[in-house]
């Protein structure tokens, strides 16, 4: 453990003093609330996705909505976006279930960014120094192609890293359409794989073909990112 941080657990009055910090509370909430939804995500059990069109069929018109807000519910839950998608390509098809995929996505964005935002930006901002204060800052710089670039990186689930980006400086707009379009891919590409699961011998493949143009388009936006940053950090020469 860091030396400083075991002083401080062994001050008592350090502690008291911290948990009377409104925002010190709101941020331990934020702690606990992932501490539940992590393990709760890994383990509940998940439906077959060949049981899941008859579900549809019973909701009729309110289905689309359902499958959005349910899917949003979800992925702020911690559940893993791969399943969301799957699901939504099983039970509506893959060109439908993408755009209810990705729906979904967008609104599980605002909510994880709303919730860390509320919850533990206070906290963050009053106490990050050093190279945590320049990360944060970078984060408060970050333009589309940025999010984009995190959100391709594979070191969180799509409900942690919204989390997270809503504690950092952050703008909200371009988390969002970053999210949004780093997500598109993938949910072109597993709608399709959850459609021919229940309907292997309706689906048009050709629904799949957004999933490899965004892949491309993503590697290009990653790597224009990437020299971006580069030039920014070597300054003109």
């Amino acid at each position: 453990m860091i030396p400083a941080v075991r002083r401080f657990l062994r001050e008592p009055s350090a502690v008291r003093r911290l948990l009377r910090e409104p925002s010190a509370l709101r941020f331990a909430l934020l702690l606990l609330l992932l501490a539940v939804l992590t393990p709760v995500a890994l383990l509940a059990p998940r439906p077959d996705l060949e049981d899941l069109p008859g579900h549809a069929d019973r909701l009729g018109a309110y289905a689309p909505a359902t499958a959005v807000v349910g899917g949003a519910v979800l992925l702020v839950a911690l559940v893993p976006r791969t399943f969301v998608t799957l699901a939504s390509g099983a039970l509506f098809g893959a060109l439908e279930g993408a755009a209810y995929a990705l729906g979904a996505a967008s609104l599980a964005a605002a909510i994880g960014f709303a919730v860390g935002r509320l919850l533990g930006r206070e906290f963050v901002a009053d106490r990050v120094r050093g190279r945590l204060a320049r990360l944060d800052g970078w984060f408060a710089r970050q333009s589309v192609l940025g999010v984009i670039t995190v959100r391709l990186l594979p070191i969180a689930g799509f409900g942690l890293v919204s989390y997270g980006y809503g504690t950092t400086g952050a703008r909200v707009l371009p988390f969002l359409a970053g999210s949004v379009i780093a997500s598109a891919p993938t949910a072109f590409g597993y709608a399709a794989v959850g459609a021919a699961v229940t309907s292997p011998d309706d689906v048009n493949w050709y629904a799949a073909a957004p999933a490899g143009l965004g892949l491309i388009a993503s590697a290009v936006l990653v790597r224009r990112w990437w020299l971006a940053e580069r030039r920014g950090r070597t300054g003109p020469t």
